[in-house]
């Protein structure tokens, strides 16, 4: 949803630390990637730039791997926490629920967003003011095993053409019952004649194993002022 282009790994590589689990997971970071329309861009993130790695394994083998290391064992245990892998099961396959996401702008309220089953919000998602200050907020849920490079992408295209793309590799995060959240820094709408009208998007939540959690595809409008009702 952002209008400035982004690198990936810039801010990147994140990983969880214990001051960020007394607080619950919050964290800031950007990143995303937009379309309704199939793009050599898009395509990046397919097979072209897929990411290789290990075999998958449970959490508790993860834990029981290299037990003997001083320093893997100690960075597994950061990374951890005070999660109870005798909790977590048996699978080998993390799962991230997006709970909400939210688009945050100074001096008004929050726009809740829902998020639809089928990843296809009907209609006009919402509308932004031209020329304003906002970010994007989402919270999220990890659990049965670590999910590695969780990334957050978003492309933005106007009449047909692309005008914005934004890639952000949010980390690695282990399951845990709390919910993660994350607040993307803050960027300013395009304004004046050619900046208003109406867009389509394209958001993903993917991790390094390209198994996407979330897909939507969307449109929203920049307009003059905010919409009276969203």
């Amino acid at each position: 949803m952002g209008f400035e282009e982004k690198k990936e790994g810039e801010k990147s590589g994140h990983e969880e630390s214990g001051d960020e689990k007394e607080s619950h997971g919050n964290m800031k970071r950007v990143e995303s990637e937009p379309s309704l329309c199939e793009t050599e861009d898009e395509g990046e993130d397919a097979e072209g730039n897929k990411i290789q790695v290990g075999p998958q394994c449970t959490l508790k083998e993860q834990f029981e791997k290299d037990k003997d290391d001083e320093s893997l064992r100690k960075w597994k245990e950061q990374l951890l926490g005070n999660v109870d892998i005798n909790d977590v099961g048996e699978s080998l396959e993390p799962e991230v629920k997006i709970l909400s996401l939210s688009i945050v702008s100074p001096g008004r309220s929050d726009i809740v967003l829902p998020i639809p089953e089928n990843g296809k919000p009907e209609g006009r998602w919402f509308t932004l003011k031209e020329g304003c200050r906002y970010s994007l907020r989402f919270s999220f849920q990890v659990s049965h095993n670590i999910v590695l490079g969780l990334k957050y992408t978003n492309f933005v295209w106007k009449t047909g053409v692309k005008v914005d793309s934004t890639r952000q590799m949010l980390g690695t995060f282990s399951p845990q019952n709390e919910a993660y959240t994350y607040e993307m820094p803050e960027e300013t709408t395009p304004s004046g004649y050619f900046a208003r009208g109406s867009y389509s998007a394209k958001s993903k939540f993917v991790d390094d194993d390209n198994k996407c959690y979330l897909e939507i595809s969307y449109s929203f409008d920049i307009r003059k002022d905010w919409a009276t009702v969203e």
